[in-house]
């Protein structure tokens, strides 16, 4: 049946290769194998280049999956519309960053969860935001409005960059009366992927719209966020963080904002999924919940 090509096809791409999706489908890998080559067949075009290890989509794979995908979708929302209750079913895929996914997105899909126990959810935390059509994901978390204008952006939460230090650290510190001064200073940076180290940017709150970019360095980095404001604790250096992240050191004292006619700049972050002719209900309603229960999770940035 078409329909469960369609089914097949989907989950083989998800999984990335023959055998993940022999595992997946409780199947045998010739099995999985033979499938793939009969529906090729039926079709007459190439759906995959692939090992047993990896599976890369060819143009006709890619033009199948995102229409069937969508096909399988309408399906599914055509059977939940002939449902008297409202019980909500499918499944939804979630991606989110390390310390915002844990601190905030998990929490609040547990209890998404509890009042819809029939939708089938899964959250992958990265370092990075991956693409939500190449990996599978119907919705995402993100900092700033994504430049793809493909993708429905619904903002969650108002964030902002935050320069601050220990007292310990600022007991001793050199001078820093403006952006600039900072090239004096140690500055714990979060390094990924091999990167120089980057650039801070600060808006003025004295003169509207003047802004300055800071090339900073120092002698304690790491790729974990958690890391870094765990060495600006321990006295190390200075931090741009952001708001939410290091609010509750910012309230006790424990850490202390610099720099008071200067402000790092905007991070807010949104929720956003793929414009599509048919959205599920799930994933609507999953996106009005975040967006609702985010409000008053942190309390709002200050002046």
């Amino acid at each position: 049946m078409p329909l469960d090509d369609l089914a097949f096809f989907q989950t083989l791409a998800r999984a990335g290769s023959l055998t993940a999706t022999a595992r997946e489908l409780g199947l045998s890998l010739s099995a999985v194998s033979k499938r793939l080559k009969q529906l090729e067949a039926r079709l007459g075009v190439s759906l995959a280049a692939r090992t047993t290890r990896r599976l890369t989509l060819t143009t006709e794979g890619e033009r199948y999956l995102s229409r069937g995908s969508t096909i399988l979708e309408a399906l599914v929302e055509l059977e939940s519309s002939l449902v008297e209750h409202e019980e909500l079913t499918g499944r939804l895929r979630i991606n989110a960053t390390f310390g915002f996914g844990r601190r905030h997105v998990a929490p609040l899909l547990s209890k998404f969860c509890e009042l819809h126990p029939g939708v089938e959810s899964w959250i992958e935390l990265t370092n990075f935001p991956l693409n939500l059509g190449d990996h599978g994901f119907d919705v995402g978390i993100r900092v700033g409005e994504p430049p793809d204008s493909r993708l429905v952006a619904r903002r969650i939460m108002a964030n902002r960059r935050v320069l601050c230090a220990s007292p310990a650290y600022i007991a001793r510190m050199p001078l820093l009366d403006a952006p600039g001064d900072l090239s004096r200073h140690e500055c714990l940076v979060i390094r990924e992927n091999d990167s120089d180290f980057p650039v801070w940017r600060f808006e003025s709150k004295v003169t509207a719209g003047q802004v300055e970019s800071v090339k900073i360095s120092g002698h304690l980095a790491s790729n974990d966020g958690e890391v870094i404001t765990r060495m600006a604790l321990d006295g190390h250096g200075v931090i741009l963080r952001s708001w939410w992240d290091v609010r509750e050191h910012l309230v006790e004292g424990a850490l202390v904002p610099l720099l008071p006619n200067w402000q790092g700049v905007r991070a807010d972050f949104y929720v956003v999924y793929e414009q599509r002719p048919h959205v599920p209900v799930r994933l609507l309603a999953w996106v009005d919940f975040l967006q609702r229960e985010m409000v008053g999770r942190i309390p709002g940035l200050p002046e």
